[in-house]
């Protein structure tokens, strides 16, 4: 039976974590750990984490020994790792309870993809369900997806045989962590779409700096983008020359501004439709 392994990067976010715990226990696939590495939380993470798992050995829990951001903290997640399928589940958020039995149904029926998404159920702050998120699509994958604009998010699940492939997480992002998993792992296969939320994804009331970090998650992915693009070997994208260093984002953003014309689009549908 294939092992899932459930991985949490904490940090704050004690007060909600009971919803992510609950939807772990819930769950109608069996055969998972979860592990979770707090980073040096400053609130009562540690001690209302242990009061949940208590004894139950599904729960690992490690700590950074001082805090070191995202990146660090969901690279550490993969240290510890044991499952054949490995994804992130940020601890304020939760998953449905069939989540990781259809999952890891993708990964036994499609046993060459690398990856599998589904859609996410965008919740208030309490965590009651309040719309899909719109933007999740088939993709088609190629050397030139980037996911800008974004086609898919949570809930993402990859193989750990995958991962050991790429130079993994960078562990110096602060933000757009996962945008540059997803982009690692897309360069090694296909990924199967499945149509449905399985991922409760927790929209906080804190507007002001919600919208700060959506600028620097801006910036981070556009040097992910370029840091993929060397990566990747493109020198040039749509007739227009990448840049030999990184100057902007926007500089970036505008490569691939091409890619939401109707036009890109209507051709990758139809490359969709034919790959299916």
């Amino acid at each position: 039976m294939i092992k899932f392994s459930i991985l949490i990067a904490n940090y704050n976010n004690g007060k909600y974590f009971e919803d992510c715990y609950n939807s772990l226990i819930s769950q109608t696939y069996k055969n998972w750990e979860a592990v979770i590495v707090d980073d040096a939380s400053t609130d009562d993470s540690i001690e209302v984490i242990k009061a949940f798992i208590k004894n139950d050995p599904r729960f690992k829990l490690y700590h950074n020994p001082a805090n070191k951001g995202c990146g660090f903290t969901k690279r550490e997640c993969m240290k510890y790792a044991e499952g054949e399928i490995c994804a992130y589940l940020d601890p304020d958020d939760a998953l449905y309870p069939e989540a990781l039995e259809k999952t890891i149904n993708e990964f036994i029926q499609n046993t060459e993809i690398v990856a599998a998404y589904s859609q996410m159920m965008l919740c208030e702050d309490d965590l009651t369900p309040n719309k899909v998120f719109a933007s999740t699509k088939q993709i088609y994958n190629s050397r030139y997806f980037f996911n800008c604009p974004t086609q898919f998010a949570h809930f993402f699940a990859f193989k750990k045989e995958i991962y050991l492939k790429t130079s993994g997480i960078n562990p110096n992002l602060k933000s757009a962590v996962d945008q540059d998993l997803y982009l690692k792992i897309l360069e090694h296969g296909d990924v199967k779409y499945i149509k449905e939320p399985l991922y409760l994804y927790r929209l906080h009331s804190n507007g002001i700096s919600q919208q700060s970090a959506k600028q620097s998650a801006k910036e981070s992915f556009a040097k992910v983008i370029y840091e993929t693009m060397k990566r990747r070997g493109i020198r040039k994208i749509n007739n227009q020359t990448v840049p030999e260093s990184y100057t902007s984002s926007q500089e970036i953003y505008e490569l691939l501004n091409y890619q939401t014309n109707k036009l890109h689009r209507l051709i990758n549908k139809i490359k969709v439709a034919l790959d299916l």
